[in-house]
């Protein structure tokens, strides 16, 4: 699918109506802001949360869209947390775009991304595998740079075959040009999203070493949601995230994580195991929690 299809084309139902976990080329996604409303809604998404890695620039334009199309846009963010040879990323939904606290750290946390990008190409031209600099600052534009757009960069050079290798052999935690970044710790991230009115979600949490452990931790402390709903988890699997998340006195989140639709084992908008049902509960706990929640 090309950018130019996202708004054309049959109208093609989701697997749910609600998708509070979605990235755009304001960070590391494929798609525009407003691609990524338009390609939601076609799919039968009523309730969508932008969530771009430490940035809210997209979501003006997302807003936008979003008022074309009829779908109710939540305003969110997703911020990398490190702990101790460990990592979490926490989601900021139903947020102040422009609280000052949240967007002074993250202000910081694009810059520091800039200098870890950097590094990452000196260490892979260490290894064999130069990228120049210059064309993952290309390929990134105006979004906050990642390692996705490294892992672009080394496909585009012929070093790997695919983004997955990129990430395997060179990019990924404990691999040889992997450059740990400036810590944000969860505690730091749990505040920083209530200060900006929003609820704080632990994202995907089997990708984190004892996250049970953690997410009961961070409960006691703020934690609002668990993303019990997610891309291709199997049926056990989000059971036992739901009984967590019932057990933790958080609400049970979903999303897809969407990035591109041209990426290798991705779930489009809506493409997850999230019952109406459960996009309901989920609303009227933020409600309760004194979140604006529009009708969706």
């Amino acid at each position: 699918m090309s950018r130019g299809d996202t708004d054309t084309g049959p109208r093609v139902a989701a697997a749910s109506r609600g998708d509070f976990h979605c990235h755009s080329t304001a960070s590391d996604g494929r798609l525009t802001p407003a691609e990524v409303v338009r390609l939601a809604a076609a799919r039968g998404v009523t309730v969508l949360a932008l969530t771009d890695h430490d940035t809210t620039a997209g979501l003006a334009e997302a807003s936008a869209a979003a008022v074309d199309t009829g779908l109710q846009l939540i305003p969110g963010v997703e911020l990398a947390c490190d702990l101790p040879g460990n990592e979490l990323h926490m989601l900021g939904l139903f947020i102040d775009p422009e609280a000052p606290a949240l967007q002074a750290r993250m202000r910081g946390m694009r810059e520091e991304r800039v200098e870890r990008g950097r590094r990452t190409t000196e260490a892979l031209a260490g290894l064999g595998a130069p990228v120049p600099w210059a064309r993952v600052q290309a390929i990134a534009g105006e979004a906050s740079v990642g390692r996705p757009h490294v892992a672009r960069a080394l496909l585009e050079a012929g070093h790997v075959a695919s983004i997955e290798e990129a990430f395997d052999r060179f990019l990924a935690r404990g691999q040889p040009a992997y450059v740990e970044r400036e810590r944000l710790e969860p505690a730091e991230a749990i505040a920083l999203v209530r200060g900006a009115g929003g609820l704080p979600v632990f994202a995907h949490p089997p990708f984190t070493d004892d996250y049970a452990a953690l997410a009961a931790e961070f409960a006691d402390i703020g934690l609002w949601g668990l993303e019990v709903y997610y891309g291709a988890y199997p049926a056990d699997q989000v059971e036992a995230l739901r009984h967590l998340a019932e057990r933790l006195g958080l609400a049970a989140t979903g999303g897809s994580d969407f990035h591109a639709p041209d990426r290798q084992n991705e779930r489009m908008p809506g493409e997850i195991p999230f019952p109406t049902a459960a996009v309901d509960a989920m609303l009227a706990a933020a409600r309760r929690a004194g979140a604006h929640v529009p009708d969706a």
